[in-house]
């Protein structure tokens, strides 16, 4: 098997168990954006990746994104955690930010960033302070700061399932943070959550974004 076919193999499974979750959430497919994580893999990968339709990428570390960036022309996701020193590259090759959690780094955002971005705020469902995330009483005067923006939007919400219990508990706290954000912030309905273990679980939960890398492009 080919490696194009190997990926066309495991994208079609990927996207008909999206279709499934989402019919179980009362949604469509195309209500769910699939974004695929390509950290660690080459561009080949991604070639592939596009020719078979795929138009959303997401990298963790900013110097993967921004040499894969500058190679293919698709809308750029960042998904990891933001370090300062970083944030000036990050803002010139991503399109959307998914784990924004500190109100300095995006006072930065705005002052580095070449063109709007796209912002998800990123939720603690933890409390682990080295997975990343803001606590609710942060995650609303954060949200306050990017909706105030002329030229960002806030997408919405993004969160990381613990290290321990089930995802199916962990999504349906999410589920709940998420119902009394949109409640107050009704231009930024959107949920990213899910990655290739749970984003099955994600969906039935209302997840509108994805971040899937291992079950389409194999083990790193």
């Amino acid at each position: 098997m080919t490696r194009f076919d190997e990926i066309a193999e495991k994208l079609a499974q990927v996207k008909e168990r999206i279709a499934v979750s989402a019919a179980h959430s009362g949604r469509q497919a195309t209500d769910i954006t699939l974004v695929v994580v390509t950290k660690t893999f080459p561009i080949s990968d991604i070639e592939i990746l596009k020719e078979l339709g795929v138009s959303d990428f997401g990298e963790n570390r900013d110097s993967d994104g921004a040499e894969k960036a500058a190679a293919i022309d698709a809308r750029w996701h960042f998904q990891g955690q933001i370090q300062s020193n970083k944030i000036r590259s990050i803002c010139t090759w991503s399109h959307v930010v998914h784990s924004l959690d500190e109100a300095r780094h995006f006072t930065m955002m705005e002052k580095s960033a070449l063109h709007p971005l796209q912002i998800f705020l990123q939720v603690s469902l933890d409390g682990a302070k080295n997975r990343g995330g803001a606590d609710s009483e942060k995650l609303y005067q954060l949200a306050g700061l990017v909706q105030a923006s002329p030229v960002h939007q806030l997408k919405g919400l993004m969160a990381v399932a613990p290290l321990t219990g089930s995802a199916a508990d962990s999504f349906s706290r999410l589920a709940d943070i998420h119902r009394d954000f949109i409640a107050e912030f009704k231009d930024a309905p959107s949920l990213s959550a899910g990655m290739s273990g749970d984003y099955e679980e994600a969906i039935i939960h209302g997840a509108t974004h994805v971040r899937i890398g291992s079950s389409i492009l194999g083990s790193r």
